[in-house]
C-alpha cells in the first residue's frame, strides 16, 4: 500500500478561530473570538417569507440541479448593485460560490501550483492562509499600516520574487480593520499591474462602513488580471454560505470549471431565496440598520480599551468592518495571555493565526460585531485584567531571573 494522505493534507493545517470556537460554546464567556456576525440582525421573518415563495411559486424547478455559474436573476441584481458604484460588471463575468471562502480556494485551485510565491498583508486573512497553504505555496506577507499595505515593501517583494498572486482586502482589512487610502490603491495596482500580477481583491466587508465615503476598488486602476470577491454573508446570513467572484472572460471560463468539479453549483435553493428576499426588501435599509448597531458597538470597545487595558497596549481604531487589532509590548505573548484570558471567561484570536511564520505572537484580534455593549465593557474589563496579570507574572519571573 502506497501513502494514504496526499502531502498536501498532512501540511494542512486546521482553523484556528473553528478550534477556538470549541473552547467558548460555554454562556459564561464572552467571545470576541469569531468573526461572527450580529445574530440580532439575520433577517428571519423576510426569509420565511421568501423560501416559502419560492417554494409556492416554483418548487419542483428549486430542488433541481441547476447551472454551476449560479442563478441569472441573482448574478443580475449583483452586476446592478456594481453599477450604483460606476462599476462595469456584467452577469456572465460572476460566479456564484458557496461563500467568499469558496471562491478563496478555487482560485487557489486553480492559479497556484507548489513553491508559487503569494503576496498578502501582514496580519492577513486566515482564511486565505489555509486555503492557499493547501496548495504548498510559499507567502510572502506585507505589513500593513493605518493606511494600508506598505507598498515600499511591496515594490521590494516584487522586485526580489516571481509572484503568481496578490490576495487583498482594502476595506476593513481583516484582521486590522484598516483601509487603504486612495493613493495606496492606486499604487498598489500599478506596482501589480506593471508585472500583469494576478490581484484577488476581497471587498467581504465593503458594505459595513460607519464614517466617510466609499473608495474606489482598486480594480478601477487593475481590471484585466483581477478577481474581485463579495458574499452575503455579513449583510444577510453567514449560514447561508453564498458569495460570488468576478472576473473577465479568460480567467472566469477556468474558474467556473473548477467550481464544477468542486461541487457543481451553490444550493439552488438558498440562492433562489436570497434572490426572492432582494426582490421583496429594502437591502440598504438592512445595511444601515446593521452599520447602525456595529458602529456603536466597535466606539464601545475602542472607549473601553483604553480604560481597562494598560497604556502599553496599542490598538487600530477601526472605521467600518468587525475587528480591532492589538498589540502587546514587544516580546509578550499573546497566546500565553489566552490561557489567562480563558479561566477569566473571555476569549481572543492570538496573531499567530494571522501569519505563516509565527512572527505575530504579541498580538491578538478582537471581534465587536457578536456582543452587545454590555458583555463588551464586561468583557474588555476581564481581558485587561488578564493582561495585568500576565503583565505582574512576567515582571515578578524577569526579577527573580
Amino acid at each position: 500500500m502506497g501513502h494514504l494522505f496526499a502531502s498536501r493534507a498532512l501540511l494542512s493545517r486546521k482553523s484556528f478561530i473553528r478550534e477556538i470556537l470549541k473552547v467558548t460554546q460555554s454562556p459564561s464567556i464572552i467571545s470576541f473570538a469569531g468573526g461572527l456576525p450580529n445574530p440580532k440582525f439575520f433577517p428571519v421573518d423576510e426569509i420565511k417569507n421568501a423560501a416559502v415563495k419560492v417554494m409556492e411559486t416554483d418548487g419542483a424547478n428549486t430542488l433541481q440541479y441547476t447551472i454551476t455559474e449560479g442563478l441569472p436573476s441573482l448574478r443580475e441584481w449583483i452586476s446592478r448593485r456594481y453599477a450604483r458604484r460606476g462599476v462595469d460588471i456584467k452577469p456572465d463575468e460572476i460566479l456564484i460560490t458557496n461563500g467568499a471562502q469558496q471562491a478563496v480556494a478555487i482560485i487557489g485551485k486553480t492559479f497556484l501550483e507548489k513553491n508559487d510565491h503569494v503576496v498578502m498583508e501582514k496580519p492577513g486573512y486566515l482564511g486565505a492562509i489555509q486555503a492557499f497553504e493547501f496548495y504548498e505555496t510559499i507567502f510572502n506577507q506585507i505589513d500593513i499600516g493605518e493606511d494600508g499595505i506598505d507598498t515600499a515593501e511591496l515594490r521590494k517583494v516584487l522586485d526580489a520574487q516571481d509572484i503568481q498572486l496578490a490576495y487583498l482586502i482594502p476595506n476593513f482589512q481583516n484582521p486590522t480593520g484598516n483601509v487603504y487610502s486612495e493613493a495606496k490603491r492606486r499604487e498598489t495596482a500599478e506596482l501589480l499591474k506593471k508585472r500583469e500580477i494576478l490581484l484577488v481583491e476581497d471587498e467581504a466587508y465593503y458594505e459595513l462602513r460607519f464614517e466617510g465615503k466609499p473608495l474606489p476598488s482598486i480594480r478601477e486602476y487593475y481590471d484585466t488580471n483581477h478577481i474581485l470577491l463579495g458574499s452575503f454573508s455579513k449583510i444577510i446570513s453567514p449560514g447561508f454560505r453564498v458569495g460570488w467572484c468576478c472576473a473577465k472572460k479568460p480567467l472566469m471560463e477556468k474558474l467556473v470549471v473548477a467550481k464544477q468539479a468542486n461541487d457543481l453549483h451553490t444550493s439552488h435553493f438558498t440562492q433562489k431565496v436570497i434572490a426572492q428576499y432582494l426582490a421583496d426588501n429594502d437591502i440598504d435599509r438592512q445595511i444601515q440598520r446593521i452599520i447602525g448597531q456595529y458602529s456603536r458597538q466597535c466606539r464601545c470597545m475602542l472607549e473601553m480599551i483604553p480604560r481597562y487595558f494598560p497604556p502599553e497596549v496599542q490598538y487600530t481604531k477601526p472605521t467600518g468592518g468587525m475587528f480591532v487589532w492589538a498589540t502587546l509590548p514587544e516580546g509578550w505573548s499573546s497566546e500565553e495571555l489566552f490561557d489567562v484570558a480563558i479561566a477569566k471567561d473571555v476569549a481572543f484570536v492570538p496573531g499567530n493565526a494571522f501569519c505563516s511564520d509565527a512572527s505575530l505572537g504579541s498580538s491578538m484580534r478582537l471581534n465587536f460585531t457578536n456582543s452587545d455593549e454590555d458583555k463588551i465593557e464586561e468583557g474588555i474589563k476581564r481581558l485587561g485584567s488578564a493582561i495585568k496579570e500576565l503583565f505582574s507574572k512576567k515582571k515578578k519571573t524577569s526579577v527573580i531571573a
